[in-house]
This record gives structure tokens, sequence and C-alpha cells, in this order.
């Protein structure tokens, strides 16, 4: 027993997580119980501990990592504001009269969703509540309607912004130059949140089109199970107008936050926050219309920002300024101080309608969270690694049929397995930094690698009996909709995405290609 400590250590962990034990407390508690026992036989060696605060404070002194509360932010203000809810309503009404076109209005709101908040409760539950019940009104199949609603709410996993991402690129970094330094490789291929935001675009838009072509084929085989919207008495089609203002202010966004980082001209951080104050002007169009000409001035500044910033050296106390420079720079204060009025002005607007404060109540409660299992998920990383954890996974990994090809499919098999009892961060914080080096040392590229687990980690969501998509639909659902049939309704869901993975897995270019293209160094 003593010698394989580092395993112990690992089964405990997953054992204890599984009854139900609070994530951040039994990661911190059971790493420091072995390494007192590992010290007592030997095996480790307490002084090893030194290194855990220089840890903690590289976490919370983290950039990238900072972003994590500006997507939460941005992706509450969008749900509590009901500024999703009113673009599921006008996609239901565009698309709903058609065969399947509830299901598929669903579909592309939980993508549009995905790109915009990131936030897998608030998608499922907002769908949950306003398209579910719509869906059952009109004959809809029970489990062709829970099935899509939890699987396209947990889009928000893959396309970016994601917190998942952010959270991979972030230790892929760390483990990627662990593996260039095992290598002697100084010089290796870097990899960050905004090549894994760009990696999983192209694997993102293949799941929805996916789940599109599934509901198409059950619309056209079972025409009972997806049958046609009926209209209320008297209800007239969607105009255009109504249209374009519940889809061009989510679409703005989107382009804002995905273009600034894809095109290189803001870090995952910077569009995060611009993602924010954009979803808080959203927010106080919809509940005080009359300020529309200050919040879109304010939209139109950040704009600029973004503009001039690609175009002009904006950095101040440089020596050898020119004058296009200077009139850049006075501009962007002029910008500034539009964006900051309109900024004050959408806060003060949401703060009155009561939706600020319970914004700024779920932020709190959720990123503390998520930074306490982030700092439990270190001590347990060190700990291991301290009993010998690294060495014994490498030779595991190594030993296996097939080289590389053989540790990948062990790798997604085993994430697939812990996804049923396990959440998504416990799995990230708990394998990743253990797995990532090794892989990456036998030759995986980092990109494509993270993009796999992405894609596989997206399955913990909807895969039974800890699936937190199918408890946040369970919640909202209507007590005709049995639990049995959200469970149905999902197995081709994850059947689908499974054959997703299989497809980044055979032709690696739809997760590189478009990093490759974008940020080509």
């Amino acid at each position: 027993m003593i010698a394989h400590l580092d395993l112990w250590l690992f089964a405990a962990v997953c054992v204890l997580l599984i009854i139900g034990f609070p994530v951040a407390f039994t990661l911190a508690g059971t790493a420091l119980l072995f390494a007192w026992a590992g010290d007592a036989w030997g095996v480790f060696e307490l002084r090893t501990l030194n290194f855990f605060p220089q840890r903690v404070f590289s976490i919370l002194s983290n950039e990238v990592v900072v972003a994590v509360p500006l997507f939460i932010f941005m992706g509450l203000m969008l749900e509590k504001s009901r500024v999703a809810e009113d673009l599921l309503v006008a996609m239901a009404r565009l698309f709903g009269r058609a065969r399947g076109g509830l299901a598929l209005s669903v579909v592309a709101v939980g993508a549009m969703m995905a790109a915009s908040t990131g936030i897998v409760g608030a998608t499922v539950v907002t769908m949950g509540l306003i398209a579910l019940p719509v869906m059952l009104k009109n004959g809809y199949d029970p489990r062709l309607s829970t099935g899509v609603i939890c699987a396209s709410g947990t889009l928000g996993q893959v396309i970016p912004p994601s917190i998942v991402l952010v959270f991979l690129g972030d230790i892929l970094t760390y483990a990627n130059q662990q593996a260039n330094l095992k290598m002697g490789n100084f010089a290796g291929k870097s990899v960050g949140v905004g090549d894994l935001f760009a990696g999983s675009l192209l694997p993102g838009l293949l799941l929805v089109a996916l789940y599109a072509l599934w509901v198409g084929v059950v619309a056209w085989a079972r025409p009972a199970a997806a049958p046609a919207l009926l209209p209320a008495p008297g209800e007239r089609p969607p105009s255009a107008r109504e249209v374009v203002q519940a889809l061009v202010a989510p679409a703005a966004l989107i382009v804002a936050v995905l273009g600034s980082i894809l095109g290189g001209i803001a870090t995952p951080t910077e569009a995060a926050a611009l993602g924010a104050v954009g979803a808080a002007v959203l927010a106080a169009l919809r509940q005080v219309p009359r300020l529309a000409p200050v919040l879109w001035a304010g939209l139109a500044a950040a704009a600029g920002l973004i503009v001039l910033n690609a175009q002009a050296d904006l950095r101040l106390g440089r020596a050898g300024v020119t004058a296009r420079e200077t009139a850049a720079i006075w501009a962007s204060f002029a910008l500034v101080g539009v964006l900051l009025a309109a900024g004050a002005a959408a806060l003060a607007a949401c703060l009155k309608g009561g939706v600020l404060g319970q914004v700024v109540g779920g932020t709190a409660r959720i990123t503390a969270m998520v930074f306490a299992v982030l700092i439990g998920a270190s001590l347990f990383s060190l700990v291991f690694r301290g009993l010998g954890g690294e060495d014994t996974v490498r030779g595991f990994l190594q030993n296996l049929p097939g080289g590389l090809a053989g540790a990948m499919l062990f790798t997604m098999v085993l994430m697939f397995l812990m996804g049923f009892f396990l959440d998504f961060l416990e799995i990230i914080f708990i394998l990743v930094p253990i797995l990532g080096p090794v892989l990456i040392t036998m030759g995986a590229d980092p990109v494509w690698l993270g993009v796999m687990i992405a894609v596989n980690l997206q399955t913990s969501f909807l895969t039974p009996p800890f699936g937190f998509a199918l408890f946040f639909l369970r919640g909202v659902a209507p007590p005709a909709v049995r639990t049995l049939d959200i469970y149905r309704g999902i197995a081709p869901f994850v059947a689908m995405q499974i054959v997703g993975l299989a497809a980044v897995a055979a032709v690696p270019a739809l997760a590189t290609w478009l990093p490759a293209q974008l940020f080509a160094k």
C-alpha cells in the first residue's frame, strides 16, 4: 500500500466526491491526510507543502482567470434581465410554424446563448421554463423536447466564451511549459485561452449541426413527435423589426466578445470585461428604453475603442509619440468618458430594476465556489506529485499499446466515465494537471488535446445519474415529464457527442486549423 500511496489518494478523492462530500474541502483535506501519512512512512516530504502558498498566490494573481467572474456576470445578467428569454421567444415565433421548427429554434438559441454566456444552468433553466411547456402543449415528444433542451443548453461548454475553456487554457499553458522543459524544447509551441477559443469553434458548430440534423431526421421520420407550432387565435407572424430587435443585440455582443479575441484585438480577460459591460447595457435597454441614446452611444464608444486600439498605439508615457497617435489617445479619452457614462447609467437602471443585486450575488457565489475548488485542487496536485503520482501516470500511459493513440483513448474513456459521477470542474482540476504534461510529451498537440477534453466534458452535463443539465431541467419541468423521459431523451445526443469527439480525434485540423490561421506566428 505504501508503494502506491499516490493511487490510493486518487481513489479516495473519487470515492468521497461520489459520496457527496464538498469538492474543495475533499480535495484539500484528503491531500493533507495523505501528506502526513506519506511523511510518517517516509515517502513524502512535508516541506513540499511550502510551495502551496506560492501556488495560491499564482492562482489569485493570474490575469487570465479574472475572465471567469466577468463571463459569469455576463451570463447571469442576460438571464436575469430576460434578454435570453426575448431571444428564445423571437426564434420560436420565427421558425415554430415549420415541422420541428420549435426544436430547431431551441438549438439555434442554445448556440447563441453559448456564444454570449457560457453558463449551462442559465441556458437550460431559461429554455426549460419558456420552450418546454410550449413544445409539450403543441404535441412534441417529451423525450425529444427534453433531450434537445439539455443538449443545446450544454453547448456553452464548447462554444466560446466558456469557463471550461478558460480553465483548460490556463492549465494547459502550464502543462505545455512543463512538457517542453522535459523535452528540452525551449522554443516549443505556446498555447493559451485564445487558442482554445478558436480551436473549439468549429467542433462546437459541428455539434450544433449534428443536433439540428437529428431534429430534422426525427421531424421527417416521426411527424407526430415534432409537429408544427399552432398559432394562437389572432396571433400574427413576427415582423422583421421585432426579429431584428431580439436578435441584433445578442449577435452584436457575440461579435464584440468573440471577434475581439479571435481577431487578436483583445485578450480573453479584456473581452470578458467588454462582454460584462455589454450585457449590463442590453439589460438596461430592456428595462429602461428611454436610456437608449445614452446606452447605444456607450456601445458605439466601446466599438470605437476596439478599432482605435487596433489601429494605433495608445500606451502613455512613451517617447516619440506621433501626432496621429496623440490624436488617437485624446480620442480614446473621450470614448472612455462616454463608455463610463453609459456603463454608470446601465448599472443604475439594473440596480433600480432589482437585477444587479441578483447578478452580483450569483456571480460572487459561483466565483467563490470555483476558486475554492481550484485552490483545493492545487493542493491535491502538489501532494499527488510529491507522492510520485506523475511518474506513475507517465509510466502507465507510455506502456499502453498504441502509443499516443492508446493513451488518448484511455484518457477520453476515463473522463467520459468520471463524467457520470463528477462535475466538469472536478475532472479538469484533478486529471488535466496530471495527464496533460504526459500526453503533450508523447506528442499530443496542446490545442487539439484541450478541445478533445472540452467536447468530452460536455457529456458530463448530460450523463446520469449526476448530469447537471438533467437536474436543472428536472427542477423546472412540469410534473407530467418523467425523469425517465429526460434520461431517454438525452441518449441520442450523448451518442452525437461521441460522434463529434470521434470526428475531432480523426481530423485534428477541426481543432487546430483555425488557431493556426488566426494566431500564426
